[in-house]
């Protein structure tokens, strides 16, 4: 008889996860490719409905991740070192929650087992984005959608 296993993400720290086990954290929910405003007054970061141009509107997903930082070079890496920089991140990321020592909801993948999941919940923005190439940087501010932390 073999004892049962627990998922990795409960048992293993951000660091010691493998490249797959890193990668399978993100919940495809595309909300850390939005465009996002800092207010200048208090630092708040608030989240825009602007996509970068290379996140597809209706997946969620990079239409070229193996090369994103050839075409937006401030695309950002996560990485375990990162994980004391999250709070940036929407608190339904998969990152953020592990990092925070907290369990992954019951719609993400590798709890429920299904990758739509994030978009039926409407924890992303499926279908609502818009492409940083049609709107104009100078009107982002009329498409905020919520603040970060």
């Amino acid at each position: 008889m073999t004892a049962p296993t627990s998922p990795f993400w409960k048992h293993k720290t951000l660091e010691q996860l493998d490249l797959q086990e890193w990668e399978s954290l993100c919940d495809g929910c595309g909300l850390c490719c939005l465009q996002k405003l800092e207010d200048e007054d208090d630092g708040a970061v608030y989240y825009t409905r602007i996509a970068c141009k290379l996140l597809d509107l209706q997946t969620c997903r990079c239409s070229d991740y193996p090369n994103r930082k050839t075409f937006v070079p401030d695309c950002i890496q996560l990485t375990p070192a990162q994980a004391d920089q999250f709070q940036w991140l929407p608190p339904t990321c998969g990152y953020r929650l592990i990092s925070e020592g907290k369990d992954l909801p019951h719609w993400h993948h590798l709890v429920c087992g299904d990758p739509d999941a994030v978009h039926r919940e409407r924890i992303s923005q499926a279908g609502r984005m818009l492409s940083e190439n049609s709107v104009a940087e100078d009107d982002w501010e009329e498409h905020l959608i919520f603040r970060a932390g």
